[in-house]
């Protein structure tokens, strides 16, 4: 019997670790951009970011420091997953991040009626109806709450402009 192919945890902490150093990066470089010194009033916009992103920073060398030092010691010995399995997770990864990308064009509401709706379709058979008419609910709970209850305004798509919000 065939075994199947592996994922290794290092690879996936080193690219953990370089997205939170990415982040980190970006948010020192805004934080210089804002002002991050203490200034005569106190401190400037980018003063706290500035070394929560310096932490981050370090937090991420640290463990990728830490990766690359057990490189030897630990070679294929720690399994993150099996490639079906990490097939699975992207299967629910790449849906979320077209979600979060429709959002900036269709607006939260709008987006999440449809991944609400098209995620019961797929993954738990239900009609499209069915599906349709609770992401409709779920998505118009989420409206009342937050635009008419809360007062606090969500990225809007078109739908919510052509309603005059």
């Amino acid at each position: 019997m065939k075994s199947e192919k592996t994922i290794q945890s290092r690879w996936m902490e080193l690219l953990v670790a370089a997205l939170f150093a990415l982040c980190a990066v970006l948010v020192i470089t805004d934080s210089q951009r804002v002002g991050n010194a203490w200034g005569d009033d106190g401190p400037q916009p980018g003063y706290f970011p500035f070394y929560i992103g310096t932490l981050m920073f370090a937090g991420a060398a640290w463990v990728i420091l830490q990766t690359v030092l057990s490189w030897r010691k630990d070679a294929g010995k720690t399994v993150f997953a099996e490639v079906s399995e990490f097939k699975l997770m992207l299967c629910m990864l790449l849906p979320s991040v077209l979600y979060v990308a429709a959002i900036y064009f269709l607006g939260i509401y709008l987006a999440s009626w449809i991944f609400v709706a098209a995620f019961m379709v797929w993954q738990g058979k239900y009609s499209l109806l069915r599906s349709s008419l609770v992401g409709f609910s779920i998505s118009a709970s989420l409206f009342l709450l937050f635009e008419v209850w809360f007062l606090m305004p969500l990225p809007k798509g078109p739908i919510e402009n052509w309603l005059g919000y």
